[in-house]
């Protein structure tokens, strides 16, 4: 019963590790733009995530070693030089989290967004210094996970969507913007989130070939979390912008919850902004904080004070200084880089017969592994000269 739990509660946390501010933003936007077509970029960018997740997931718990540790025994350093990347990142987007929190807390209560991002802050840390921290975490992300998907779900239905087109077009659209299709999957598996779960499952003690059927469905699980809330925002946005009102560029899924459904709608949208910063935060730092865990032995030994130094910097940060938008361009260019750095140096480590102890990794995950590879890595590369020429 504990191991299912762990399981779900790794797919969960992964999910709305994913589920933050900025895919709320994302998904209202894009919707905006390419109306009902960008059913068809969720959908490829789901196949490119459930096949970057399931090489990751994998890999990493068939090996029963964290993923810094794999890339530090396929090359020495390149362990070190990923944990960077991952907390670099991890770091930038959580003052973007702890934004996110602040503003939920001022839409449901009317105090200060600062005000808001050090309550959050404060509950953030309780989860960390609870006794069972694990399996708090985990009842934490489902518990959130699944009031997100519910209060978005009665917003679909308040805003009266044209469903079978859009289902139509989402096999058939009428336009493709590749761009989009990069970013939702770095935004879904890219950074910090494709190990979250991953490494959850290690702490829980999951690992192993016996547990390889388990593990497959808990990453397929987690994408699938993710893209059901992605298509129930989609629905929803796509009802409000098909009766012509234009969406705030400042908060654009805020006027979707508004819009269907007035004052409750406004009062969902708190709540769905709060709870998907505020598991974002959770899974953002539990992961940044476990790629150092093997490699400094004082982040093993003192784990939950360096997890709580990592939210309260990231909330320092967004008082003093608020959203610093320059440096969430840049940590979204290099999260937009993670993904392929870590999934190609995972791909190449299962060539490594000593690594990955009895187990075989399927050659068309690893065909399909490198697409995503491919992929991520040209589009990554055009949105750092993108954003360089901005900052």
């Amino acid at each position: 019963m504990k191991k299912n739990s762990a399981i779900l509660g790794a797919a969960f946390l992964m999910a709305t590790s994913a589920i933050g501010p900025g895919f709320l933003t994302q998904t209202s936007l894009f919707t905006e733009q390419l109306l009902t077509s960008f059913g068809f970029v969720i959908l490829i960018s789901v196949l490119l995530d459930i096949g970057a997740q399931l090489n990751i997931w994998r890999i990493v718990t068939m090996s029963g070693s964290r993923a810094q540790d794999i890339a530090n025994q396929t090359l020495p350093g390149l362990g070190y030089f990923l944990a960077a990347l991952i907390a670099f990142g991890g770091l930038v987007f959580n003052i973007g989290n702890i934004a996110g929190c602040g503003l939920g807390v001022n839409v449901l209560t009317g105090l200060d967004p600062k005000a808001g991002a050090i309550i959050s802050c404060c509950i953030a840390l309780g989860i960390f210094w609870y006794k069972d921290a694990g399996k708090l975490m985990d009842n934490f992300a489902k518990l959130l996970g699944l009031l997100m998907i519910g209060l978005t779900l009665y917003i679909v239905f308040s805003s009266h969507p044209p469903v079978m087109q859009a289902l139509y077009r989402t096999v058939w659209p009428e336009k493709i913007d590749v761009m989009k299709i990069v970013t939702l999957v770095g935004g879904t598996v890219g950074g910090y989130i494709s190990f979250a779960g991953a490494h959850r499952l290690l702490d829980a003690g999951i690992s192993g070939k016996e547990n390889l059927g388990q593990v497959s469905r808990s990453a397929v699980s987690g994408i699938l979390i993710t893209s059901l809330m992605r298509f129930l925002l989609f629905f929803a946005a796509l009802g409000i912008v098909w009766q012509g009102i234009h969406l705030s560029p400042s908060n654009p899924a805020a006027t979707v919850f508004q819009s269907a459904a007035g004052k409750l709608g406004y009062a969902f949208f708190g709540i769905v902004i709060w709870s998907a910063a505020i598991t974002s935060v959770v899974g953002a730092s539990f992961t940044s904080v476990s790629f150092w865990k093997t490699l400094v032995p004082f982040v093993q030994q003192k784990e939950k004070i360096v997890i709580s130094a990592f939210i309260i910097l990231s909330t320092v940060i967004f008082v003093a200084v608020g959203n610093p938008v320059k440096l969430l361009i840049l940590a979204g260019a290099v999260n937009g880089l993670i993904l392929p750095i870590a999934l190609a140096v995972m791909l190449i480590s299962v060539m490594r017969k000593g690594l990955m102890k009895d187990y075989k990794h399927p050659v068309l995950l690893q065909v399909i592994g490198w697409i995503v590879v491919v992929a991520m890595a040209w589009m990554g590369g055009l949105t750092i000269i993108q954003n360089a020429n901005k900052l």
